[in-house]
């Protein structure tokens, strides 16, 4: 019998979403199928390790350790089994709320994961519909015997993740980060095997598992990686905490909470450090908590407080603050953070000053869902190699990119061209320059890659003699025309022109 495969698995749980269509907001889809897909997971595979345990150990005692919660990753009691759940035909989303308040209870890594999902909303989740939904994935085998491949469901939630962002426009664009745009900072901030990994506005945890894509790809260990992240929105933490489990990526922490005005992760009454910090903040955020920022007790804000109505500055000065002593950040930013001035500026200042800024990624406009302003990757680093100290190089990645009906995407070809930038640290024509920080104090601490990386086209040398003949041959034809003309009028006993 042939294994489920990555497309099927993917056309499956696409189609769930043409069920709920017209019951519920698409931005809402994401909480239902992602909530009945890890249920449905959990089931069937603790229904295999069930199966397995009475093999194993005969009848009497494989029944005793299968009913044992510490044999299972995660125990699923009665009320929670898939089984159980489909012998209701009414009141079916209070059965599932039920499911899933039981397996936070059983299982402390699921606290708070699955119950801010309510099923129970008759006005438009019928009974009727989640009859249909449950069926649907009643035909789903997710044992991992069935699986053609191990890391599927993580690939799938992606993919989803990915297609509501499509589906919902600028609601799905509040969680998600294209994919290659986190692929390159990930490529640009290299994590190794053994770091602590952070991201201080994690959404769905795409920039954490793509870490640790990089460290496998490169031959490392994934489980030596530590994941840490904080969640504001209390339903993108708890798909975030799914989608890290369906990678099979238990060990991490997410927090819930504003990281601004309440940072979660911290040691010894301090901020905790990470070997590498990795974030997508919301762009110019309006509200982001200046109050809270005045009165800091873990000292983040030491170039300054931002304006209350543009809050990058306190996402970036909390990641370079989060950092150890040899760490690297990397953070999307809009461009106005190159050269605004007043407060922003002299945060700005204290940062060159500080020597911590690497580099500067100018990205092409409308790469991300819900706005189509041009963007940029600032690269912070704790501990710069010798040559690249006093220095910042500036990527002018702008023109570099394939046009798409909806959103421009990177294309591999245009991240190798960066990485390769990055790593040689050294001048390309009209594309990437190393830049003193003499030279950028003299632009007073303006940013904007414009100022730094030329790339106007030479004007064509314009040849004065040439023009002059051709304007010669034009007044020569011009006359030979009204000659010719002049003769025809003549015959027809018409005067010249």
């Amino acid at each position: 019998m042939s294994k489920l495969t990555q497309q099927e698995l993917e056309s499956h749980l696409w189609k769930s979403a043409d069920i709920l269509r017209g019951s519920v907001d698409s931005s809402d889809y994401k909480s239902y199928i992602f909530g009945l897909l890890f249920l449905k997971r959990l089931n069937d595979t603790f229904e295999e390790q069930h199966q397995q345990l009475t093999q194993e150990h005969g009848a009497e005692i494989g029944e005793l350790l299968a009913n044992d919660p510490d044999q299972y990753q995660f125990f699923v009691p009665d009320v929670a089994r898939w089984t159980e759940i489909r012998k209701h035909s009414e009141d079916i989303g209070s059965a599932i709320n039920v499911a899933f308040e039981s397996l936070e209870n059983e299982n402390a890594t699921l606290e708070g994961v699955l119950t801010p999902i309510d099923f129970n909303r008759k006005e438009v989740l019928t009974d009727s519909v989640l009859q249909r939904l449950l069926q649907h994935f009643s035909l789903l085998d997710l044992t991992n015997q069935n699986l053609s491949e191990p890391d599927m469901l993580g690939r799938a939630y992606e993919y989803l993740i990915k297609m509501f962002a499509d589906d919902s426009g600028k609601k799905g664009g509040e969680f998600y980060t294209p994919s290659k745009v986190v692929e390159l900072i990930v490529k640009l901030i290299q994590p190794e095997e053994g770091m602590r990994v952070y991201d201080p506005t994690c959404g769905s945890g795409g920039m954490l598992i793509q870490s640790v894509d990089f460290v496998k790809a490169r031959g490392g260990n994934p489980q030596s990686i530590s994941l840490y992240g904080q969640e504001r929105n209390l339903g993108t933490w708890s798909i975030a905490k799914m989608n890290l489990l369906l990678h099979n990526l238990p060990d991490h922490k997410l927090e819930r909470g504003d990281t601004i005005r309440d940072p979660k992760l911290k040691e010894d009454g301090e901020i905790m450090l990470f070997d590498r910090v990795i974030a997508n903040p919301p762009f110019s955020l309006k509200e982001w908590g200046r109050e809270a920022a005045e009165s800091d007790p873990y000292g983040r804000f030491l170039y300054g407080i931002p304006p209350k109505n543009a809050g990058d500055y306190a996402f970036v000065q909390h990641m370079v603050a989060s950092l150890k002593s040899n760490g690297v950040a990397g953070v999307v930013m809009p461009h106005g953070v190159l050269f605004r001035g007043g407060a922003e500026g002299k945060i700005r200042q204290g940062l060159l000053e500080s020597d911590l800024l690497e580099a500067v990624v100018g990205l092409p406009s409308n790469l991300f869902y819900g706005t189509s302003i041009p963007a940029c990757i600032l690269i912070f680093n704790r501990n710069k190699e010798d040559e690249r100290k006093g220095n910042v190089i500036f990527i002018a990645a702008e023109s570099d990119f394939q046009e798409g009906k909806n959103q421009n995407t990177l294309r591999d070809e245009d991240l190798q061209k960066i990485i390769t930038a990055f790593g040689s640290y050294e001048d390309m024509e009209k594309y990437a320059r190393v830049v003193s920080l003499e030279e950028i104090k003299e632009n007073d601490y303006n940013l904007n890659i414009t100022r730094y990386v030329d790339k106007s086209e030479e004007e064509e040398q314009i040849d004065l003699a040439a023009i002059l003949q051709d304007i010669r041959e034009l007044e020569t034809n011009k006359s030979n025309i009204k000659e010719k003309l002049n003769g025809y009028l003549q015959e027809l006993g018409i005067g010249e022109v």
